[in-house]
């Protein structure tokens, strides 16, 4: 693993990063659609028409219409009507509650050390309106000096701007930065290009490549 003594800051994706839908999509859409009459469809297959779903997102901003047209790619054939029309908006707030997620158990033992090491952090995520709330109730947001949103920035990894935005924030140089997240393409390549270090965040267990790691803790150990 690379040497990182000239990193002074450290920036995170949020999901899948930081944190992740609990029990998973697929629960809290089938728990919303029950409300509604659909009893019969299961978390599991919700998750992989979700999935299916995210895949074909195309040029995905993080608008809220942006979101209902997933939600009704997900339930497509499942509801007479889609629920952009019936039970979208409950399940859109149901993803700014914190009982809707958990922060990973590696995140606030690796927060609070590199806060001890002076280490300046930063949220850098593609994300909607109700992020900078949702960090703020998962107790998450006091750890960051700078929370950079894509729907806030106008801009979305991996495009540069976003990064640039945060190293201004942060009122370091891009090379004192190292960014870590979950997507290669957003994360580990569109920090790259913005001259931020990076790493991939590589949560699956599976034979890690130089440039990855299997848990954030493994920061703690790279930033001494």
């Amino acid at each position: 693993m690379r040497h990182f003594a000239e990193i002074r800051a450290v920036s995170f994706d949020v999901g899948g990063t930081l944190i992740d839908p609990w029990p998973s999509v697929g629960h809290v859409y089938a728990e919303v659609a029950r409300k509604h009459g659909l009893k019969q469809l299961s978390a599991d297959e919700l998750n992989r028409r979700f999935a299916e779903a995210w895949k074909e997102r195309g040029g995905f901003e993080y608008t809220r219409a942006d979101w209902a047209e997933v939600v009704d790619r997900t339930f497509a054939g499942l509801t007479e009507e889609p629920p952009s029309r019936t039970f979208f908006d409950e399940i859109y707030r149901r993803f700014d509650q914190p009982d809707s997620w958990r922060v990973y158990e590696d995140v606030l033992p690796t927060l609070r050390v590199l806060t001890e090491r002076k280490f300046k952090l930063a949220v850098i995520s593609n994300w909607d309106e109700r992020l900078r709330p949702l960090l703020k109730r998962l107790d998450l947001s006091r750890h960051f000096a700078a929370i950079m949103i894509s729907i806030e920035v106008g801009c979305r990894k991996p495009a540069p701007g976003i990064f640039r935005r945060a190293a201004a924030a942060l009122d370091l140089p891009p090379q004192a930065i190292l960014h870590v997240g979950d997507n290669g393409n957003e994360d580990f390549a569109g920090a790259q290009t913005a001259g931020f270090r990076a790493l991939l965040l590589n949560r699956t267990g599976r034979p890690a490549e130089s440039h990855c790691l299997r848990h954030l803790m493994e920061l703690t150990t790279l930033l001494s």
